[in-house]
């Protein structure tokens, strides 16, 4: 068989065709436009085209963003006060919001009620007069402390001079559920996210350096974890909860929540970190940068922890509304925060009762964003694991 070329002697160097020209993406003629604008686009870019395409993944987002800004100014939002009361009114039911009175526009209002007690059961009865009640907006109304700081009485929407504004209802002291709503607001969205750094600050660095390291130190974090995972979540709820003294203030109390929902989280994250690191740490690339000096913390974040960022980002946006869901169920059973602070959890509190739930069901309506938000973070994190490889 002929050959070409003849074989390079032993010991020669081997040629080679690469250019060492600089690369132009002009002179590549084939690309389309369309082509070059992806070839050009940075990392976040291609995320983000990726993302706007999960239509569901991104209302969720726009609805979270709504939410999350909203706790800013919850004391601005809220029609009434935190803590005020309408003794006239306990146990009032939502009010409607029409726009035509005998066919004619009025504008957004509301009808007054009378309240008559029913004898037998002794139930409130609320009945509806024909008393038009306009709504006011951008209004003066109940003062607060904007931020427990800056005194204020500027609210978004206000009831009628010497009328009512019950859109959802009130409770037993006769306070509006949907302003005490917007005020759970800011402690409950709060909560995950405080929760949801702890949490992956611990399973990031534990199981970062049980992976890339192994040896008696996975063998320890291993057991520790199985440990953990073992004991049923509701007890040890429980038991963390009532460590807790009740002479503490209500805001050592929301750290102390938040850190107990962070140590029983951090455990599923600091796995998946490991046996990401376990296949990613035998890579070509963990092998060049420990020859060039690069030390372990350096690797882990800088060249192992990108490699796996969807897994991280999906994880995040689980486990935030599992969060809010764990402040809600040990605030409900009377062992989490409690009163002067107000979330969706001690909201609920209020249904606790069967004949309470029979005869007031509006109270219940502070399950409604729960559901709501734990949706919004499923959709969003399907959307953001999708987005995260941009090129699949």
């Amino acid at each position: 068989m002929k050959q070409d070329s003849p074989l390079p002697a032993p010991g020669a160097p081997l040629q080679h065709y690469i250019s060492g020209a600089p690369f132009d993406l002009q002179s590549v003629e084939a690309m389309t436009p369309e082509q070059s604008k992806v070839f050009q686009a940075s990392q976040l870019r291609l995320m983000w085209w990726k993302f706007r395409k999960h239509r569901l993944a991104l209302i969720s987002g726009i609805f979270l963003a709504v939410l999350y800004s909203g706790i800013l100014i919850c004391e601005f939002l809220a029609p009434y006060n935190l803590h005020s009361r309408n003794m006239d009114y306990i146990y009032a039911p939502p009010q409607h919001v029409h726009l035509f009175h005998n066919g004619e526009f009025v504008g957004p209002f509301v009808y007054g009620r009378q309240m008559t007690l029913d004898m037998d059961t002794l139930k409130r009865n609320y009945i509806e007069n024909h008393d038009v009640q306009r709504l006011r907006f951008f209004c003066q109304g109940d003062t607060y402390r904007f931020w427990g700081l800056i005194a204020g009485d500027r609210h978004f929407v206000c009831p009628a001079e010497n009328g009512q504004l019950f859109l959802a209802g009130t409770d037993r002291l006769g306070r509006d559920v949907l302003s005490r709503m917007i005020y759970g607001a800011r402690i409950s969205l709060t909560i995950g996210l405080v929760g949801i750094s702890f949490s992956f600050l611990l399973g990031i660095v534990i199981g970062g350096l049980a992976g890339y390291h192994g040896g008696i130190f996975d063998l320890i974090v291993q057991r520790i974890i199985e440990v953990l995972q073992s004991i049923p979540s509701i007890p040890l709820w429980l038991a963390l909860a009532a460590i807790m003294p009740i002479t503490w203030s209500p805001i050592l109390i929301y750290f102390g929540i938040t850190v107990i929902l962070g140590l029983l989280d951090w455990t599923g994250l600091a796995r998946a970190v490991r046996s990401k690191l376990l296949a990613l740490r035998e890579e070509d690339y963990v092998l060049a940068a420990q020859l060039m000096g690069a030390g372990s913390s350096r690797i882990i974040r800088r060249h192992l922890i990108p490699g796996f960022m969807s897994h991280l980002i999906a994880t995040a946006t689980l486990s935030i509304p599992g969060m809010i869901l764990g402040e809600t169920a040990l605030s409900f059973l009377g062992l989490g925060l409690r009163a002067p602070i107000t979330s969706w959890g001690i909201l609920l509190t209020e249904a606790r009762s069967v004949s309470v739930i029979a005869f007031y069901p509006w109270l219940l309506l502070p399950m409604l964003p729960v559901i709501l938000v734990i949706m919004a973070f499923n959709f969003l994190g399907d959307g953001l694991r999708d987005a995260a490889d941009p090129y699949k």
